[in-house]
C-alpha cells in the first residue's frame, strides 16, 4: 500500500515535468540570458523566497558561488532575508513585508537581477521586492505556480517568468528546482563553453 503510494509520486512528479517542460524551456533560456548579460556586466544576482522557496534560493545561491557541475570563477549572488538579525530588525522595526525591499534597496544597483522564488506568487514581502528591484532599475525574474499570483501583474516587458501552471506545491518547488538546476547549467555553457569542452 504504502510502495503503491510512493510509486504514484514518482509517477505525478515525472507527469508534472513532461506537462510543463515545453512550456518552461523557452522561458529558462530567456531568463539565463538575462542573468549572463548581468554577470557580464559586472552586475550582481540577488535571490529571495520564503519558506520551501528560500531554501531553493540559497540553492541556487550556493550553485552560482561555489560551482555547478565544475570548477569555474565563483558568480556574484546573494540570497536575501538570510541574515537573521537584519530580517528581525526590519521586521520588528518596520514591517515583515520590507525584509526583502530593504536590502534590495541597499545592495541593488542597475544592472542587477533579482530573482524571486515563490510557488504562489501572492506574498507581500516579495511583491514589494519587485517594486524596489524597479525601482533601482533591476532586471527581475520570477519562479512561480499556479497562475503566477500578483507577481506576475507586477512585471515589466524585460522581466521574465517562469511559471510552473500546476496547483500542487510539491511539483512546483520539484520543477522550480530542476529550472534552477537548467539556468546554473544554461550560465556555465554560455560564461565557459560547453563542459567537456
Amino acid at each position: 500500500m504504502l510502495e503503491e503510494r510512493t510509486y504514484k509520486i514518482f509517477q505525478h512528479s515525472i507527469e508534472a515535468k513532461m506537462k510543463t517542460g515545453e512550456v518552461l524551456l523557452p522561458h529558462i533560456v530567456s531568463a539565463s540570458q538575462v542573468l549572463v548579460q548581468s554577470l557580464l556586466s559586472e552586475g550582481k544576482i540577488l535571490i529571495c523566497g520564503n519558506g520551501p522557496s528560500a531554501a531553493l534560493a540559497q540553492i541556487l545561491t550556493n550553485q552560482l558561488i561555489n560551482r555547478f557541475e565544475r570548477e569555474r570563477p565563483s558568480l556574484p549572488a546573494i540570497v536575501l532575508g538570510c541574515d537573521l538579525t537584519n530580517a528581525t530588525a526590519i521586521a520588528y522595526e518596520s514591517s515583515f513585508n520590507e525584509i526583502f525591499a530593504k536590502e534590495i534597496r541597499a545592495l541593488g544597483s542597475a544592472g542587477d537581477t533579482l530573482v524571486i522564488i515563490s510557488s504562489s506568487g501572492n506574498p507581500s514581502n516579495l511583491i514589494q521586492a519587485i517594486q524596489a528591484a524597479h525601482e533601482r532599475s533591476m532586471n527581475v525574474i520570477t519562479l512561480t505556480g499556479r497562475d503566477g499570483g500578483n507577481l506576475s501583474l507586477l512585471l515589466d516587458v524585460d522581466d521574465v517568468e517562469l511559471l510552473v501552471p500546476l496547483d500542487s506545491r510539491a511539483r512546483i518547488h520539484e520543477l522550480h528546482l530542476l529550472s534552477i538546476f537548467c539556468l546554473c547549467d544554461l550560465i556555465d555553457e554560455q560564461l565557459f563553453g560547453p563542459i567537456d569542452g
